[in-house]
């Protein structure tokens, strides 16, 4: 699927990105989503208002259609973090739940988003084959942040890597995989150099997620397993 550069979307994408990290990362933290005292969560709030503020410029020049659906994606992602729920609870305290939200905003947001501003979510049927491809593939890259996290998080939580175990949860990883490479035969558009990047995507994380385990290192999850989309995005421009 080709679709033409929208940048005032992208540049949307890339502040409100920002905006919605430090709110679920620091704003939940920090208990207080306006008013800080700690001079640490004040400079990241400084840093997000600004941000807000270049994301707020951008969205005003895309349509209405665009606008509606990043509304709802952007409160799926309050729902993430702010406390809505019985006991004080959010959707990031149902750890099973917590990966599939966190897979459909980001779906949503790199392919959706685009091909609706494209105007082909009306007519391409390769729409929906991407974007299940897109929400596969980010489900197993949490996989290996949820297995690391095993030892941090609590019972409640009830993770896949606590539900299923470690050795379990790999091999949902292993096949949610090979299902991310079966809908490329769905997609006739799909030519040989897409076909390799997908492969070598699908290779690169399965790696990844077989050498994973509760003891290691944090730069490996947040160096390695975290390039995986930087070289999605590098095979992405060569086809």
């Amino acid at each position: 699927m080709k679709v033409s550069t929208n940048w005032q979307l992208v540049a949307f994408l890339f502040f409100g990105t920002i905006i919605c990290y430090n709110f679920i990362k620091y704003g939940v933290e920090a208990k207080k989503y306006l008013l800080v005292s700690n001079p640490y969560h004040k400079v990241i709030q400084v840093f997000s208002f600004l941000s807000g503020l270049c994301a707020a410029y951008f969205f005003l020049f895309l349509n209405r259609r665009l606008q509606i659906s990043i509304v709802f994606l952007a409160f799926l992602s309050i729902l993430y973090a702010v406390p809505f729920l019985e006991k004080n609870k959010n959707l990031r305290s149902y750890g099973g739940l917590k990966v599939f939200l966190v897979a459909l905003v980001w779906a949503g947001c790199t392919v959706y988003l685009p091909a609706m501003d494209d105007m082909v979510s009306d007519f391409d049927s390769t729409v929906p084959i991407l974007l299940l491809q897109r929400f596969l593939l980010v489900l197993v890259l949490i996989l290996p942040f949820e297995i690391r996290d095993l030892k941090f998080d609590d019972k409640e939580l009830r993770t896949l890597p606590q539900r299923l175990g470690v050795a379990n949860t790999k091999k949902l990883g292993y096949g949610l995989l090979v299902v991310f490479l079966l809908f490329t035969f769905l997609n006739d558009q799909a030519t040989a150099l897409e076909w390799c990047y997908r492969v070598m995507v699908a290779i690169t994380l399965a790696i990844f997620l077989y050498f994973t385990h509760e003891e290691r290192p944090r730069y490996y999850s947040q160096f390695w397993v975290e390039s995986v989309p930087i070289l999605s995005l590098l095979g992405v421009s060569f086809y």
